[in-house]
């Protein structure tokens, strides 16, 4: 029994190292169709990381909130420390804090106005929020179609060699275009997961966000509603 696992090993069967592929041997190993697949799908997915971890750095650095500004905002307002309201607001870096300052410059102003000047920020921060992340949807559902469109190449190509072979083409020949169709759909699955995942954590992070500025534009305009 021991002599014949000894056999098996890959000291005494080279055939087994032989069959051993690394990950890049085994994307790169399907032609120069596969290569160009596969070339593309790497850019998207790089392009698809990068504005993903860009975008939740982003989204991250404006949820960071103090639950005590609106009690400090109110305090001020209250008091008639309008100036001191807005310092306030300044020196503090988040979308919340850029709508109050924008309804606090209102003041004097109908609600209606004051309202009509939050909802104009509101939408200019959403937008900075929501910058580029559209890119990732693009490519959540453009990489399957690449990697589609590599599988349809390679069965193209295998179904060629065969044609122009007479039905005896070499098996290694047939091997090569089914092996682009392979990894190409595996690789464009791959991507487009990464992206779809990454776009849909996005979005959610992005609804809790605005979400907080919504809620906080009503305390504020409560406030300003409030009898004197």
């Amino acid at each position: 029994m021991l002599g014949v696992l000894a056999q098996n090993t890959p000291e005494n069967n080279p055939e087994l190292e032989e069959t051993s592929l690394s990950i890049m041997d085994l994307l790169f190993s399907g032609g120069t169709g596969a290569v160009v697949i596969i070339s593309i799908l790497f850019v998207l997915l790089f392009v698809a990381v990068y504005i993903y971890f860009e975008r939740l750095f982003a989204i991250k650095a404006a949820s960071k909130y103090d639950e005590g500004f609106m009690s400090k905002i109110r305090d001020s307002v209250v008091s008639g420390k309008i100036e001191a309201a807005k310092i306030l607001c300044a020196q503090t870096n988040n979308p919340v804090a850029r709508l109050t300052e924008k309804g606090i410059s209102r003041i004097g102003h109908s609600l209606e106005d004051i309202n009509k000047a939050i909802e104009n920020a509101g939408r200019l921060e959403v937008y900075k929020l929501e910058k580029n992340v559209s890119i990732l949807a693009t490519v959540a559902g453009a990489a399957p179609m690449i990697g589609f469109l590599g599988t349809v190449i390679g069965m193209i190509l295998a179904f060629h060699n065969l044609a122009s072979s007479s039905g005896t083409a070499d098996m290694g020949v047939l091997a090569e275009g089914i092996y682009t169709a392979m990894t190409t759909t595996v690789g464009g699955l791959v991507v487009g997961i990464v992206a779809y995942i990454g776009y849909n954590h996005l979005v959610v992070r992005t609804d809790k966000v605005i979400h907080s500025m919504e809620a906080n534009a009503v305390d504020f305009l409560d406030l300003l509603n409030e009898p004197a």
